[in-house]
């Protein structure tokens, strides 16, 4: 882990499982639900397609990284080196903006127990279980 700095987009309430939804999730809520305009739905589709082409879905390497009897909790975070990934991210926080979404943007050195890593970003299951998103471990 060492100086790494890892970086995540959240919601800020906690999902009916008791983590906070990352950005994609929340945004793809909102496509499911139509609440989307046309203008919207096509920035969404365009952009989930992008990344799916830039990086790893890490479930496809890996189907047990977010079972939650496997690795309760298991949230993801970009490495900050992934500059790539993050200037796309902007275009989903305006979505949620103007949906009145709330979010946040969290940054650690340890997201705790990473039960998956590429080159742009870990899958964590967080120290502590009643806090998804944790600091440095104490």
């Amino acid at each position: 882990m060492g100086d790494t700095v890892y970086v995540r987009f959240q919601g800020t309430e906690r999902s009916p499982r008791g983590h906070f939804p990352g950005i994609f999730g929340l945004a793809n809520g909102l496509a499911r639900d139509g609440k989307l305009s046309e203008e919207q739905h096509r920035f969404w589709r365009a952009g989930n397609d992008w990344y799916d082409t830039h990086y790893t879905n890490p479930s496809l390497v890996d189907p047990t990284v977010y079972d939650p009897e496997v690795n309760p909790g298991a949230v993801a975070w970009f490495k900050s080196t992934a500059v790539h990934l993050l200037v796309r991210v902007d275009g989903y926080l305006d979505l949620l903006t103007t949906h009145a979404v709330d979010h946040e943007r969290v940054e650690t050195t340890d997201p705790g127990r990473i039960v998956y890593e590429d080159e742009d970003q870990v899958i964590a299951v967080p120290w502590h279980p009643d806090r998804p998103v944790c600091g440095p471990r104490p």
